[in-house]
């Protein structure tokens, strides 16, 4: 079993107390996966809309200024909302300077000091700086500054929220994992010696 605390002999509220933290990074795995492979479908829908794009322009010379904008606010939404589930994959860019030569506890450490130090400092400096930008597009119900496209530009700078939103409980998540496998080799290692 887990200790939390290592050495403690009361082993229940230590493991009671990490075991609620993985129900919730649980909890925030499944809502990545979920939504991942629901925004996965939208790739082939900004295909399908290009291809339509295509067909209309070049042989019925016909174009569709909202269908074009369509495919990059796709595009976006896209990369907003499944950077979560890219960080849950580990499928994002990684400097890999020591993480791939370093042991299991290493890596474990590594996860949990740059998900804590760096990247839910980093959603909530974003989360910060979003919010009056997100707030005052809602406020006018900001459109498109042309006057033409699509009328919804205040529903994609809300995905900026959405998008820090879902990093930070993935990014939650990886530091419950990274505490467990650290707590799990401190374990192994107090009972081998």
């Amino acid at each position: 079993m887990i200790r939390f605390f290592p050495g403690s002999r009361h082993r229940s509220t230590g493991e009671n107390f990490l075991s609620g933290f993985q129900s919730l990074a649980r909890a925030c795995d499944a809502i990545n996966a979920r939504i991942g492979h629901a925004v996965a479908w939208i790739t082939l829908l900004i295909v399908v809309v290009q291809f339509v794009v295509v067909v209309m322009r070049y042989v019925f010379g016909i174009g569709s200024l909202n269908m074009q904008q369509s495919i990059v606010y796709m595009h976006a939404i896209i990369f907003l909302v499944a950077a979560g589930y890219a960080l849950q994959r580990n499928v994002h860019v990684r400097i890999d300077i020591f993480y791939a030569k370093a042991s299991t506890k290493q890596k474990a450490r590594i996860d949990f000091f740059g998900t804590t130090l760096v990247l839910l400092p980093f959603c909530a400096i974003v989360w910060y700086g979003a919010w009056p930008y997100v707030v005052a597009s809602w406020r006018t119900l900001e459109g498109a500054p042309e006057g033409v496209g699509l009328p919804a530009i205040f529903l994609l700078k809300t995905f900026i929220l959405v998008y820090v939103a879902l990093l930070a409980i993935q990014g939650f998540s990886m530091a419950v994992g990274a505490a467990y496998r650290i707590f799990e080799a401190d374990d192994a290692n107090g009972a081998g010696g």
